[in-house]
């Protein structure tokens, strides 16, 4: 609440539990979502319920967005904004049409983009992000090998198998 007054932008706030050890909880949230430059949240606990919780507890208006590719599709038809996506910096054109398809609630049309991109989603995990997307993005020509410290190149045991994601998804 002290960052939401002092700062004059607006503000997501963003979960990711596994990475931080801290979890936001629903209720906290809810609280925070009646501060006016606190526009919406990154939920990237993977917990649809928790997206759910979300949905039904915040003021109306809140934005709440998926920060896991994974459950992303049952996010968005569950209301979900839209979603955070690492998969997107690779096959953005597949990750909104799913989104967008979702959010229709086209469920059988959401579920056939995202059962093709699920081999994608799983080989830009293999390791730390973004060590498999800085990879990826070099193998398509689209940027320059490399990546800084303390993070390093992606090894060599899942370059084929992320390469075979990526020609599967259209890549």
């Amino acid at each position: 609440m002290a960052v939401a007054e002092a700062v004059d932008i607006p503000q997501i706030l963003y979960n990711v539990p596994a990475r931080t050890a801290c979890d936001l909880l629903p209720e906290t949230v809810a609280r925070l979502s009646t501060m006016p430059r606190i526009i919406g949240i990154k939920e990237a606990s993977g917990s649809l319920p928790r997206m759910k919780e979300l949905a039904d507890s915040c003021r109306p208006g809140f934005l709440y967005y998926s920060g896991d590719d994974i459950t992303a599709r049952e996010a968005c038809l569950l209301g979900a904004t839209g979603v955070f996506s690492v998969t997107a910096n690779i096959a953005p054109r597949l990750v909104h049409r799913m989104c967008s398809a979702a959010a229709a609630g086209e469920r059988a049309n959401a579920m056939a983009i995202h059962e093709h991109l699920i081999p994608l989603h799983h080989a830009l995990f293999v390791e730390s992000n973004p060590i498999p997307v800085k990879w990826a993005l070099h193998e398509m020509g689209l940027i320059q090998p490399g990546i800084r410290l303390p993070l390093t190149w992606l090894s060599e045991q899942y370059q084929g198998p992320l390469r075979r994601a990526l020609q599967q998804a259209g890549n």
